[in-house]
């Protein structure tokens, strides 16, 4: 028997399953702990959710193999069919034809033509944020950076009132929805009917915002309101170039979803722990500070800022490195070989780019705050498929020139009027979700002198 004809009874079993829950019990423990430790038992590692195996590759290779080389032998896996409460049948959870059929129609909204549309709103609520805090003022910054994302993608998907509803029901019910999703995702769908205030929790604020986006969507196509700029108009608006079709009202709710929650959370997590960061680490606050007043001078921060603040940019590679994408799975719909192993069509596979991005094997001292890692002449010594943020191949974020810019615009606009300090007493812990959030970062402002 040749190496690459051995099954996938030969991979190594991760330690620490229970009965019925298998390592769902770790998972809900302990989930970045445990998803870092699985490298240490292979290159691929089972483990199992409930009843159901799953393995895990842990090396950037096999990554690279399950989202670019082997692409096409692959859909979304369960992780994502136990979206479907929060995202319907949107981009994120769309297989096969359907997920090319919307990606087509979708990948316009995100042109960056169009992105400097939004950059006008992403500058406007930096500012408006930014002039609402007083001097000596504690801000709880995961909350705050979690309110503008929130209040940002609001705006660009609903530019009419007939979106306001919208913009309400996302502000009270996607932090909910998002605090509670990694756990529902990883548990056995027998515990979904448990009840327990978790699930409670889920249902109640997934059907909420489900409720109010269908609304809004049937109200403005009857309104004929679509000829405006915002992504709810583009949406309703949009034909497939090869067939002409356009999206149901159920599609183009299901895209909506998918943006928000693929969006909010990655900002609001991003942007909190860069100000912890920064605190942590003046001298690389000071060279912040100082491009950014040369770039952008007294102005509000303008799109055209954005490529040109590169040490902004490394600041926030770094921290998107450190506080990434807690985990994504796959299911083989073809017979598939990875590490030597062939496993038959069906087959779930699982992989974390938070514990890739921490491999010291990639990343020299990985949990370090490091921006430097990122100039230009260290950043070639990192292989390029051994940093995916935002995901590789077909499956890769369409959103990601949406996440950057709106990242950069709040940060550079913020430090330039304030410093921000920690509150004594407590350190950030990451907290698992769609990425490693922070519980809390409260902070003292402070005006900035120059």
């Amino acid at each position: 028997m040749s190496v690459a004809t051995i099954g996938p009874e030969s991979v190594p079993r991760a330690p620490g399953a229970v009965p019925l829950l298998g390592h769902a019990w770790k998972l809900w423990r302990d989930p970045l702990g445990f998803l870092k430790a699985l490298r240490e038992s292979g290159d691929i590692v089972r483990i199992s959710l409930g009843t159901m195996p799953v393995y895990v590759v842990t090396s950037s290779e096999l990554v690279h193999e399950v989202t670019v080389r082997q692409a096409r032998s692959f859909e979304k896996g369960r992780l994502f069919d136990r979206l479907r409460p929060l995202a319907g049948n949107g981009l994120a959870t769309a297989g096969g034809e359907e997920h090319r059929r919307h990606r087509r129609l979708i990948q316009p909204l995100f042109h960056p033509q169009r992105i400097q549309l939004y950059a006008s709103v992403m500058s406007d609520n930096a500012q408006a944020l930014a002039d609402s805090w007083t001097p000596g003022q504690e801000v709880e910054m995961e909350q705050a950076m979690a309110g503008y994302a929130v209040e940002t993608l609001a705006k660009s998907l609903f530019s009419t009132d007939i979106g306001l509803p919208a913009v309400e029901a996302v502000r009270e019910n996607l932090p909910v929805v998002l605090k509670n999703m990694l756990i529902r995702a990883a548990s056995p769908k027998f515990l979904d009917r448990l009840p327990v205030r978790a699930n409670r929790d889920f249902d109640a604020a997934a059907a909420r915002l489900r409720r109010v986006i269908d609304e809004v969507v049937a109200t403005t196509r009857r309104s004929g309101a679509t000829g405006h700029n915002d992504l709810l108009s583009v949406l309703l608006a949009a034909r497939d170039a090869e067939t002409g079709e356009a999206l149901t009202d159920t599609e183009v709710r299901d895209e909506l979803s998918t943006i928000l929650f693929a969006g909010a959370e990655t900002t609001a997590s991003t942007l909190a722990w860069t100000f912890h960061e920064l605190a942590r680490h003046p001298e690389v606050e000071r060279q912040l500070v100082d491009e950014i007043h040369e770039v952008v001078g007294d102005r509000p921060v303008a799109v055209e800022d954005v490529p040109r603040l590169v040490a902004v940019r490394r600041v926030l590679d770094e921290v998107i490195r450190l506080h990434g994408v807690t985990m994504l799975m796959r299911r083989a719909t073809a017979p598939v070989e990875l590490g030597g192993h062939r496993f038959p069509e069906g087959t779930e596979v699982a992989f974390s780019l938070y514990a890739m991005h921490r491999d010291p094997a990639l990343y020299p001292d990985p949990d370090r705050f490091d921006p430097d890692r990122w100039l230009p002449e260290r950043r070639e010594a990192i292989a390029r498929q051994s940093y995916i943020p935002f995901g590789a191949g077909n499956r890769k974020c369409i959103g990601d020139a949406f996440v950057w810019t709106e990242a950069t615009i709040a940060l550079a606009t913020i430090l330039a009027k304030w410093r921000l300090r920690p509150v004594p007493g407590h350190t950030p812990r990451e907290v698992a979700s769609a990425v490693a959030h922070p519980d809390r970062v409260p902070m003292i402002v402070e005006p900035r002198t120059r």
